[in-house]
């Protein structure tokens, strides 16, 4: 006679495999395209730009053509020679390949065109879920992440306002001039767009708007 235990163990069995087996597709889901990733090249900017501009536009060695803009959050009409800690910009862009995610953060601008951007001030956005990410909401921070990838927006991601325009929305809360990373008012910082953690070594979306500190 067979124990009324073993079809229920069975069961139980069963669901811990499917359970593993979901767990396991989420987990390739999201590694796959770091671990399948490879540079695409330089972004076009050079790092001397000149002045102050609220804009920048810049053709990659994939071709696309991306832009970065970035205006006061209360309108005013003034440069980001002189930002101030809180500070609030809005940054918008377009051209960028919606398929890898990007940082928006004030950061060190590297000696020379390949190598990556920073430290950047307050850091790089958390990717620790808080499942409280609501789509389109206006939240500003030190560091804005935008990545389409729906398993990265449980961490806490902005979507892609186009994903085929390849356009987006980061609102950037200035943060204090110096950390323990970087102090900008010792060396030259940008408003900078980066690649994420998912291509860390790919330098083809590295746009920056100069910004300086006031005294």
């Amino acid at each position: 006679m067979t124990s009324p235990k073993r079809p229920f163990l069975r069961v139980l069995a069963w669901g811990g495999l499917v359970i593993v087996s979901i767990a396991a597709l989420i987990a390739a889901w999201i590694v796959l395209p770091i671990v399948t990733s490879s540079p695409a090249g330089s972004s076009g900017q050079q790092l001397d730009v000149e002045g102050y501009p609220s804009s920048v536009s810049a053709t990659g060695d994939d071709g696309r053509t991306r832009t970065v803009e970035a205006v006061f959050a209360t309108g005013e009409d003034r440069d980001f020679s002189a930002l101030v800690a809180g500070d609030r910009l809005i940054v918008s862009g377009s051209g960028f390949d919606a398929s890898k995610g990007i940082y928006v953060a004030v950061c060190k601008v590297p000696e020379k065109v390949g190598e990556k951007p920073g430290p950047c001030l307050g850091g790089v956005p958390s990717t620790e879920g808080d499942g409280d990410s609501t789509e389109g909401a206006v939240e500003y921070a030190a560091s804005n992440w935008v990545n389409d990838d729906w398993a990265w927006r449980l961490f806490g991601a902005r979507s892609f306002d186009d994903r085929e325009a390849g356009s987006f929305t980061a609102y950037i809360d200035i943060p204090a001039s110096a950390d323990e990373n970087v102090d900008c008012t010792q060396v030259r910082c940008g408003l900078f767009t980066r690649n994420d953690h998912t291509a860390l070594d790919d330098r083809v979306q590295d746009l920056y708007l100069p910004v300086s500190f006031a005294k």
